[in-house]
C-alpha cells in the first residue's frame, strides 16, 4: 500500500469514528437522564427512609457533574475504536467499525443503569 492511500485510510478511519461521536454523546446524556429520574424513583419509592438517601438541588448538581466528568472519560475510551482499528487492520474493517461501535454504545449507554439496579437490589 503506498503512503496515498495509506493517508487516505487513516483519515476516512478518523472521519467515520467522528462522525458518530455525536450520535454517543446524545445517547450518554439521554441515558444519564432516564437513569437519574430511575435512581429518583428508586429513592422516592424502594428505599426506606431510614437510610437517610435524599436528593436535593445539590445532589442534582453534584452528580450532574459528575455524569459530565464520566462523559469526558466515555469519549476517551470511544477513541480506542479507532486506535484498536489501526492496530488489528481487520479485512472487514466496516464490519468492524459497526460492530465495535454498536458494542461500545450499547456498554456505554447501559452502565449507569447499574446505579439504580444497585440501589434497588440492596434496599428491596
Amino acid at each position: 500500500m503506498d503512503t496515498t492511500t495509506w493517508n487516505k485510510e487513516i483519515e476516512f478511519r478518523k472521519k467515520w469514528w467522528n462522525e458518530r461521536r455525536g450520535k454517543y454523546n446524545i445517547g450518554l446524556i439521554l441515558s444519564g437522564i432516564i437513569v437519574f429520574f430511575i435512581y429518583a424513583l428508586v429513592v422516592e419509592f424502594i428505599i426506606p427512609s431510614s437510610a437517610d438517601i435524599e436528593i436535593t438541588i445539590f445532589t442534582i448538581i453534584f452528580q450532574g457533574i459528575g455524569y459530565l466528568f464520566m462523559i469526558g472519560i466515555a469519549n476517551v475510551f470511544y477513541n480506542l475504536g479507532a486506535i484498536i482499528e489501526k492496530m488489528i487492520e481487520p479485512k472487514n474493517a466496516e464490519r468492524f467499525r459497526k460492530l465495535t461501535y454498536n458494542i461500545g454504545f450499547w456498554f456505554s449507554c447501559g452502565l449507569p443503569f447499574l446505579i439504580p439496579l444497585i440501589l434497588l437490589i440492596t434496599y428491596f
